[in-house]
């Protein structure tokens, strides 16, 4: 049963989400060489919850792609002041990071400090990146450096074109797959780790992830999807032997790439290439993913938001930044009840299957 508050869970910007979720918890923080938007000092916080031997671990991560971290944030929070922490067994333990990409966070964008998609920046980069020819006819497009009414019809006819010549999957499998040759742009993968992965990394060793026995890892995102609706997707790094593995903890209602069923497409240096090279069938990975508003709303924020910090960064932080940024986290955090208590539900139903799935191993 749902009982709190929305607004006791659902922050209005990043540091009210970390200070309530240092206020219930125990934490270490990571610090981010990134600072807000008006200088301030910006962390990864991490709380370890249970038996610090315990050989199984539910790991839920906020803030990846950084302004969906308010759904993140808020479901942590939830579980913090729940009965699950007091619940577990001693083989299980819950490991809460929150809020890995602090600066997209507190900027209200998906991106790192340095540009980067960060769940396309888990590639090998000692291995030759992968190719995006989809992307790079369309780039100039996407983030036209002229937003003015002439530049804008010209952008959407040349997309519209690409769209009626390669199809509608092809377009969008182009856009976010993930791209390593246009830093400006959207989904960018980067040339080199970025802080938040090496953060990520940091993390796993300091708790000593790699040893354990079983590890579970929920990572919060929003914006693909049907309104409201929480999809559990896999991805590709761990194939059809993943989707069994959160098939037979979840249920019916987790969703592959591979077969066709998720809302999402292949994608390119995701967190679970990560854990995939790390802990191979050690672990399951799904992305819990929560429906706002249509693609073409988030096609339009994203361009403002790449266009804003390529061609007028100095005005980020002015009326027509915060315009901006506003209408970013509009689109991946709608302050709408319905919305909220939707996030929750789903959340809470999740990590109890996840910790009676571990309680039972």
């Amino acid at each position: 049963m749902i009982n709190s508050d929305m607004k006791n869970l659902f922050s209005q910007d990043y540091f009210e989400a970390r200070k309530r979720f240092l206020s219930v918890t125990k934490s270490c923080a990571y610090p981010s060489f990134a600072k807000g938007p008006t200088g301030q000092d910006l962390f990864t916080d991490v709380a370890w919850v249970g038996n610090k031997n315990a050989e199984n671990v539910l790991i839920l991560i906020s803030g990846t792609h950084g302004v969906e971290g308010y759904c993140g944030s808020a479901a942590q929070l939830h579980l913090l002041q729940s009965q699950i922490p007091v619940n577990l067994s001693e083989s299980t333990a819950v490991l809460v990071i929150h809020s890995l990409n602090p600066y997209g966070f507190a900027w209200d964008r998906r991106v790192t400090v340095e540009g980067c998609d960060l769940n396309r920046n888990f590639v090998d980069f000692s291995q030759p990146l992968p190719k995006n020819p989809g992307y790079d006819l369309l780039a100039d497009h996407l983030v036209p450096s002229d937003l003015s009414h002439t530049g804008l019809v010209r952008a959407e006819e040349a997309i519209a074109e690409f769209r009626e010549k390669h199809g509608e999957m092809a377009f969008q499998s182009a856009r976010k797959c993930g791209q390593y040759t246009h830093p400006d742009g959207m989904f960018y993968g980067g040339t080199a780790p970025s802080e938040a992965r090496e953060t990520l990394e940091k993390i796993v060793k300091d708790y000593k992830i790699a040893y354990r026995k079983n590890i579970v890892i929920i990572d919060y995102h929003t914006g693909l999807g049907p309104y409201g609706y929480g999809e559990l997707q896999c991805e590709t790094p761990s194939g059809l032997d993943g989707y069994q593995r959160a098939l037979e903890l979840f249920g019916p209602s987790v969703t592959s790439p591979d077969l066709g069923t998720s809302s999402s497409f292949r994608l390119t240096g995701t967190q679970d290439e990560y854990w995939e090279r790390m802990l191979g069938d050690r672990h399951t990975y799904v992305c819990l993913e929560f429906g706002t508003f249509g693609q073409e709303d988030s096609r339009k924020v994203l361009r403002d938001d790449h266009w804003l910090f390529a061609y007028h960064r100095e005005q980020s932080d002015e009326p027509l930044g915060k315009k901006i940024r506003a209408a970013t986290k509009h689109q991946y955090n709608p302050e709408i009840k319905d919305w909220q208590e939707m996030v929750v539900f789903r959340c809470d139903q999740v990590h109890r299957q996840a910790i009676a799935w571990m309680n039972s191993r």
